[in-house]
């Protein structure tokens, strides 16, 4: 035996002695706790059922259970439900109500729930997008909402101002009298809020003077993952730039916000 053959018995013998199989009295289902963690550094737990030739491996919905808690809701974001959808069907899992579900025979039983574990801790992983990236995710999700109005946009708009600078806006809406520069908001803040509004001030005036039309900015604000400070807002109304708070994108009175 070599030294490879020694290291990857101890693997498997890690993997035997921290597997811990918990049946519950008056239950069908049985626990199989791994030693593999999750989310929050708890362990990641497969649940299996007999029906019949068949087993049923579960996950008892913790997944998407634990990326809601993390702040990632997969089920408000068509973006992130393709990349979750994307994982189940890479492991061949299906997503019934809440929970991710496998059914197989004895003998594939190894490899299938090695899959269920597999896409648990993939799925997992998305939850950097509620960290990292969620930023760039809303700029989608306001994208897909642009699309869904038929909206005929430009994406990244460049546009000097009267300081000589160039700013980008994440969106721009041209119609016969008027233009919309929109910038999405994952999150409002002190910081961010400012910047938005000078560029805008500091673009508006040339850019009317250029296209003789009116310019008018647009914030559009995700206040279902993040609060929003009403000062914020109001600051935003006082300085006559308008917002649609990500909540009422359906909302007529939001919708005419983007219309001519």
């Amino acid at each position: 035996m070599n030294w490879l053959d020694t290291i990857m018995n101890d693997y498997f013998r890690f993997l035997k002695d921290k597997t811990v199989v918990t049946r519950s009295e008056g239950n069908d289902w049985v626990e199989i706790s791994t030693p593999f963690t999750g989310l929050f550094n708890d362990t990641l737990d497969v649940y299996a059922k007999r029906e019949g030739e068949q087993i049923v491996l579960s996950d008892d919905g913790v997944t998407l259970r634990n990326l809601e808690l993390s702040g990632l809701s997969i089920t408000r974001s068509p973006k992130r439900k393709v990349l979750f959808d994307r994982i189940l069907a890479n492991h061949g899992i299906s997503h019934e109500g809440d929970e991710l579900i496998v059914r197989t025979d004895a003998a594939r039983f190894a490899q299938r729930k090695l899959d269920m574990i597999t896409a648990m801790s993939e799925a997992n992983d998305l939850h950097y997008l509620a960290k990292h990236t969620v930023a760039s995710v809303f700029v989608e999700d306001v994208r897909e909402y642009l699309d869904m109005q038929d909206l005929v946009y430009t994406p990244q708009f460049i546009s000097r101002g009267a300081s000589g600078l160039e700013f980008t806006f994440d969106f721009q809406i041209a119609y016969k009298a008027k233009e919309i520069v929109i910038q999405a908001f994952n999150s409002l803040t002190l910081n961010n809020l400012p910047q938005f509004l000078f560029k805008w001030d500091d673009v508006k005036g040339i850019r009317e003077q250029q296209t003789g039309k009116g310019l008018t900015g647009l914030a559009i604000i995700n206040n279902e993952e993040n609060e929003v400070k009403r000062e914020y807002l109001d600051a935003l109304k006082n300085k006559g730039a308008a917002y649609i708070l990500w909540s009422e994108r359906n909302n007529a009175s939001e919708k005419i916000k983007l219309a001519a």
